[in-house]
């Protein structure tokens, strides 16, 4: 069975590129994003690590660590990650987990069970499915999954937008809609009757069909009100 939403994600330890990690703790009480290649020195997993290593200070402003994974030993990223510098302006200042072994790869389904053998002597294809984004909150519960292709660079501003909504929506009782950027109106969740949503915002809502109730966004709580 692969992992889906909702499910705790899998704890591990691993080898880094900044040290031994033991994933849960790492992670501590922030959000997470782990993204994961099949391959170093692969030109479109470069542009993702680059550009990653760019708009680091995003994810830091929203409580997320960035942590990557790339089906190669840590002396291999550590080469890579000079490339990475050289190439797209920026090296990452985050850590990258040397999977060589597969173990993470399998235990988050992105590669078989039955993987064995050499990972220096696999090509970027046998490991194509390596290709995933997963979000994991506080809570250690996955919150997002992505797949890519091998041919198509993530849209990492993209992953920024669904944390924004994932915060926003643990913290509301609200849903954001299609295209919804920072700052737009929401909707009132499913799950709330009229009569709560009369007390949360007694100015009322637009209803253009009873099942929809959109409202202005609501504004990030004070740090200890309740």
């Amino acid at each position: 069975m692969g992992i889906t939403i909702g499910d705790t994600a899998p704890d591990f330890e691993a080898e880094t590129t900044e040290g031994t990690i033991r994933f849960h703790d790492w992670i501590g009480d922030s959000w997470a994003v782990l993204f994961s290649h099949p391959k170093d020195f692969t030109p479109v997993c470069t542009t993702e690590l680059g550009y990653m290593a760019k708009i680091a200070p995003e994810f830091e402003r929203r409580n997320v660590k960035i942590i990557g994974l790339s089906v190669d030993g840590v002396e291999s990223h550590e080469r890579w990650m000079q490339d990475i510098a050289e190439t797209q302006g920026a090296a990452p200042d985050y850590p990258i987990i040397g999977d060589e072994s597969f173990e993470v790869s399998k235990l988050y389904g992105m590669l078989p069970a039955s993987t064995s053998g050499d990972a220096a002597t696999r090509t970027p294809a046998d490991n194509q499915t390596v290709r995933n984004v997963f979000v994991i909150g506080p809570d250690k519960k996955v919150k997002l999954i992505l797949v890519y292709p091998m041919t198509t660079g993530r849209n990492f501003d993209e992953v920024l937008r669904v944390i924004d909504s994932l915060q926003l929506t643990a913290e509301h009782k609200v849903a954001t809609p299609v295209n919804w950027q920072q700052g737009d109106d929401v909707i009132i969740a499913g799950s709330v009757s009229d009569d709560e949503a009369r007390q949360k915002y007694p100015e009322g809502w637009e209803s253009p069909r009873p099942y929809i109730r959109i409202v202005p966004q609501p504004q990030k709580e004070p740090a200890g009100t309740t």
